[in-house]
This record gives C-alpha cells, sequence and structure tokens, in this order.
C-alpha cells in the first residue's frame, strides 16, 4: 500500500510534495564538493527578446569545465510547458534537474487544477525553486536560468530573469544570462526594435551570441566545421516550438559571412 502522503490531498505544488515525501530527490539536495568545483561543469550564454507575435530564445551550445571546453553540443533551452521555456546557465547539472522539476511542477499544477497556470505564477514558481538552492549557490553552484513565455491572456511574449536568491525580474524587450550576457545585451541594444518580426528577431539573438563568444571564452560560436549552431526556440499563440535547424544554420551562415566585411557586425541607425 501507498504510504498516506501518497492517498491524501495535497496541494498544487508537485516540489512541496516532494520536499515532504522524498527531499533527497531535490536539487537543492545535493552536496557540494567542498569547494573542489573544478570538475562542474558550467552553461554559459542565454539570450531572449520578443517581438511581435511572441518571444524567442536561444543559447550557445557550449558547456566549459575551468578553462576546458566539457561539451560543445550541450542543451541549454528547453520547454516547460506548451507556452514556455527555460534557458539554462550556471551549474549545468543541477540546472538541468531544476527544470526537469520545474516542468513536472507546471504538469502537477494543470492536472490538480484543471487549468493552466498564469505567466507570472510560472515565473514564481520557477523563484522558489531557485530560492530553494540559495545554499549550494553559495558555495559555488549556482543556477541563474531565464524564463520566457507567451502569455495568453495579455496577447504577448514575456521574459523574467532571476538572480540566485529567487527575486525575479520582468524584461520587457530583451535580456541575456550567463558568462557572455554582458556583450550579448550589447548588441542587442543596437540591434533591437519592437517591431521585428519572428525571423528578424531570431537574426539578432544569434548576432547578439556571435558577439558574446567574439569577447567571452567560455561561449561558444557557430561552429562552421562540426556544423554545430545556437539552439533557437520560438513561442507564440501558437504555442512552444523548437526553429528548425536547417533554418538556424541559414541564419548562423549568413551572420558569419558579414562578419567577413564587418567584424564588429551590423550597426544601427543613429535615429
Amino acid at each position: 500500500m501507498l504510504p498516506e502522503g501518497f492517498r491524501s490531498v495535497g496541494g498544487t505544488s508537485f516540489a512541496e510534495f516532494l520536499g515532504d515525501q522524498a527531499p533527497q530527490l531535490l536539487p537543492s539536495a545535493r552536496e557540494s564538493a567542498g569547494g573542489e568545483l573544478a570538475g562542474v561543469t558550467h552553461g554559459t550564454t542565454i539570450v531572449a527578446a520578443t517581438f511581435d507575435g511572441g518571444v524567442v530564445m536561444a543559447g550557445d551550445r557550449r558547456a566549459t569545465m575551468g578553462n576546458v571546453i566539457a561539451q560543445r553540443d550541450i542543451q541549454k533551452v528547453f520547454p516547460t510547458d506548451e507556452y514556455s521555456c527555460v534557458g539554462i546557465a550556471g551549474t549545468a547539472g543541477i540546472a538541468v534537474e531544476m527544470t526537469r522539476l520545474f516542468q513536472v511542477e507546471l504538469e502537477h499544477y494543470e492536472k490538480i487544477e484543471g487549468a493552466t497556470l498564469s505567466t507570472d505564477g510560472k515565473a514564481n514558481r520557477l523563484a522558489t525553486l531557485i530560492r530553494g538552492n540559495l545554499g549550494l549557490a553559495m558555495q559555488g553552484l549556482a543556477v541563474v536560468p531565464l524564463f520566457a513565455a507567451y502569455d495568453i491572456d495579455a496577447a504577448c511574449g514575456r521574459i523574467f530573469a532571476f538572480d540566485v536568491t529567487g527575486n525575479k525580474n520582468e524584461e520587457r524587450t530583451f535580456h541575456s544570462v550567463g558568462s557572455g550576457s554582458t556583450f550579448a545585451r550589447g548588441s542587442l541594444k543596437k540591434l533591437y526594435s519592437e517591431s521585428m518580426s519572428e525571423a528578424d528577431a531570431v537574426t539578432a539573438v544569434v548576432q547578439s551570441l556571435y558577439d558574446a563568444a567574439d569577447d567571452d571564452t567560455a561561449t561558444g560560436g557557430p561552429d562552421l566545421a562540426r556544423r554545430i549552431f545556437p539552439l533557437v526556440s520560438v513561442i507564440t499563440a501558437d504555442g512552444y516550438r523548437a526553429w528548425d535547424e536547417a533554418a538556424t544554420a541559414e541564419v548562423a551562415d549568413r551572420v558569419v559571412a558579414g562578419r567577413m566585411s564587418r567584424p564588429d557586425g551590423p550597426s544601427a541607425p543613429l535615429t
């Protein structure tokens, strides 16, 4: 027979249920390696930008382990439900576990309530999961995801950024997290326009990841020899979808070709 906790009426939070019944399975239950973090894999740069009709998120493919490239084709952007996704930066293993728990959290709520959690509710649930990892974050195992969603009620794309304490801020236009985020945001400042189409938004985020890789050694640029390019996801009123890899490769090829004549990338108009 199942334990009492499995048979009683519970709340809408799967994370709370897990904390009561099997707390050792929570990502925050992992123990650090006593400060020896050289063998820990880290994800790097994630970017997101809203456009007229939705939001786009993209991540480079490089994971680092100290000053070594640990993986060249890591996945950093994950769908979390039909209308949202998360991009991960920071300690890769814990970030992936947290993302999977967040996916179950949203599915559990929908099954219990018979309705989808609101966009603000989703961001709040993710903030709670991040806050639960604060102890490990203070030991160097930080997770700083970027959350993007299409808000059906507001009929627009929305972006939420967090810090390691779980504090969330909504970014109205674009944002970036990870080691190359400063350079990616600087790139998007000159490329972003509120009237961008989906294709223009994808090109802008790929350009920004190129600029991040140009100045940040932990961010991977387009790998033409291995044909490894950023993973791009788009969320609109029709839901989440991963951008076609061949289409992304075409955009990356055009970006790289343009850099042959303008290494610093396109310039924004002065008006």
